[in-house]
């Protein structure tokens, strides 16, 4: 039984068809997608086995005092004496130093490292414990501690002076009411004067990897970084004033008491004090994976203009392209995308684009030319496929105004559609329609 379409029925079932393809092209699409995270995920390893030997990422808190105190308590319903810690923060806490960023690659993979060159100054008041809180510390076993969150990257021996005394610290807290790793020191402060400032001045070297955090134990507190790392994110709940460009970047933060929710003195308690850190992360300033992502987030945009394209070139061309055909030219475009990730893994993204665009624009325009058999349609489709690719670069690298930018090429797109299929009779043309339109052309 032989079924004979009108021209208007076969438009209609070649328009479903090229539908149903673009939709069947999400499937490779999908493990481009799947792809590209796996690759993510190899390189977050590498960086795992990279910090592993090195030092992760880095945060600071300190230093802060523990002071034993006696305290009386009911022990089984008799009284008994018993020690407990004052944690003492510090009245006014400054940090400034240098960070000198270094980077460490592991087959195709880089990851950022540092080493950083500090300083913590500042100065406890002994003042707000009361007389009788005074009297029942034991003075000569008070504890300077400082919290480091990856012990491996402190590179020299932690030394320093807390007004008078000479401090030399050991790996190793007494107590976990502040952080739980950090270095102490025991320090005889018996006789000190409680209305003097207790100044302390700890020169500190340590690396890290990625991220240096500080925590503000500081009434007042201050921090000054400086680094030639071009592209820093700042972390934390608090912002810097700061200037960055091509040399590298310099910030200042002030945080005060009244900006989070722990005292200068407590016992008794703990507070989550490192959920307030802040600091600077240094973001790789070719995040190629990311870009890869977004990039295959417009798959299902590209691969139906280009199909819409390629069904308005039909009819306008009056030649037919065969289902199969439009399938080779749709892994043609999915092709693209894993170009793109392979080749930005050993060069720069930018570089890598141009050339997975170039192979993609050159096979399907010259696959085109035999398809309708002319040079002027494979020109048309490279053009066309440039300069998509050169827009979705383009939305690719924008972040607050990508939709803004995205709608308008949108309907610029549409626009030009609409003009071009102005003229396409999709009901067919009959003898009379055809000598009408040649005496008006005339």
């Amino acid at each position: 039984m032989n079924i004979t379409l009108s021209k208007s029925q076969r438009t209609l079932l070649k328009g479903f068809t090229t539908g149903f393809l673009i939709l069947l092209m999400l499937i490779p699409a999908a493990f481009v997608h799947e792809l590209i995270e796996e690759r993510k995920q190899r390189q977050q390893e590498v960086v795992t086995e990279v910090t592993s030997r090195w030092a992760g990422n880095q945060t600071l808190t300190g230093p802060y005092l523990l002071l034993p105190y006696r305290t009386e308590v009911l022990v089984s319903g008799k009284p008994a004496i018993v020690t407990k810690p004052w944690v003492l923060l510090p009245d006014s806490l400054q940090a400034e130093g240098q960070l000198q960023p270094e980077s460490k690659r592991r087959s195709i993979f880089e990851v950022a490292l540092y080493r950083s060159q500090l300083r913590l100054r500042g100065h406890f008041r002994l003042d707000v414990l009361t007389p009788e809180q005074r009297a029942a510390i034991d003075w000569s076993k008070a504890t300077l501690c400082m919290g480091v969150s990856d012990l491996r990257g402190i590179e020299n021996e932690v030394q320093g002076q807390l007004g008078s005394l000479p401090v030399r610290f050991e790996p190793g807290l007494p107590d976990n009411m502040v952080t739980l790793r950090g270095v102490s020191a025991v320090l005889n402060l018996q006789g000190q004067a409680a209305e003097k400032p207790l100044a302390f001045d700890l020169p500190l070297q340590c690396r890290g990897a990625q991220q240096l955090q500080l925590v503000p134990l500081g009434k007042t507190t201050r921090m000054q970084l400086q680094s030639t790392w071009p592209s820093p994110s700042f972390q934390g709940h608090f912002l810097p004033t700061h200037q960055t460009d091509a040399k590298g970047f310099k910030a200042n933060w002030q945080v005060l008491h009244f900006n989070r929710d722990f005292p200068q003195l407590w016992t008794d308690k703990g507070y989550s004090v490192n959920e307030f850190a802040f600091g600077v992360s240094m973001l790789q300033p070719t995040d190629h994976y990311t870009q890869t992502l977004r990039s295959v987030k417009y798959a299902i945009l590209f691969i139906g203009l280009s199909f819409a394209f390629f069904f308005l070139l039909e009819q306008l061309m009056l030649r037919q392209v065969h289902p199969v055909q439009y399938v080779l030219i749709g892994m043609a475009l999915i092709v693209f995308y894993t170009l793109l990730l392979s080749i930005a893994e050993v060069w720069q993204f930018r570089a890598a684009y141009a050339v997975a665009t170039i192979a993609t624009v050159g096979l399907v325009s010259v696959y085109t030319r035999q398809l309708f058999g002319n040079w002027r349609s494979a020109l048309m489709i490279g053009g066309f496929l440039s300069a998509l690719y050169g827009f979705i670069y383009i939305l690719i690298n924008l972040e607050d105004s990508a939709l803004l930018v995205g709608s308008i090429g949108l309907f610029v797109l549409l626009a030009l559609a609409m003009y071009a299929s102005r003229r396409i009779q999709w009901y067919g043309t009959s003898p009379h329609h055809q000598r009408a339109d040649i005496s008006i052309e005339g």
